[in-house]
């Protein structure tokens, strides 16, 4: 190996060390770091602390209640659609589009409302340790109401 060649492979497998050494301590770190959580608050993802056979259940009672509504959650994508078509018009209609963003709360609360309709039952019939579960999941992490 010449001198050139071997500065070259030397410098290369520094980079590589430095990369590698950088990809650990980021790894570490994350790990390390309390994790968001998607949706904190939501009722699904409350549900994930159940024991295993409650928490299937409790997600298939949840898929059967979205199921019901099928209609208005498409009612409600296709409103959203007709929103992006009036933000994207070169002059925006704002009545129109007031018209389309009610439309979308209008079909949110529905679904929110019929699912939680559903869920209400079935979490009365949980023991209490399941409930205080349940509770937890759906506050956020380290805030106090009212702060």
């Amino acid at each position: 190996m010449t001198p050139r060649t071997l500065k070259l492979v030397c410098a290369v497998s520094v980079l590589l060390n430095l990369f590698l050494l950088a990809a650990i301590a980021s790894a570490s770190l994350w790990l390390k770091l309390p994790q968001a959580r998607i949706n904190a608050g939501s009722i699904r993802i409350a549900g994930s602390e159940l024991p295993a056979d409650e928490r299937k259940a409790f997600r298939h009672m949840l898929h059967q209640a979205r199921h019901d509504m099928r209609p208005q959650i498409l009612a409600g994508r296709a409103a959203r659609h007709e929103a992006a078509i009036l933000l994207r018009a070169p002059v925006v209609d704002q009545p129109a589009l007031l018209a389309a963003l009610q439309k979308v709360r209008d079909s949110d609360v529905a679904v929110r409302t019929h699912v939680e309709a559903k869920a209400v039952p079935f979490v009365a019939a949980l023991p209490l340790a399941d409930r205080a579960k349940l509770a937890d999941g759906l506050e956020p992490k380290g805030q106090t109401p009212g702060k």
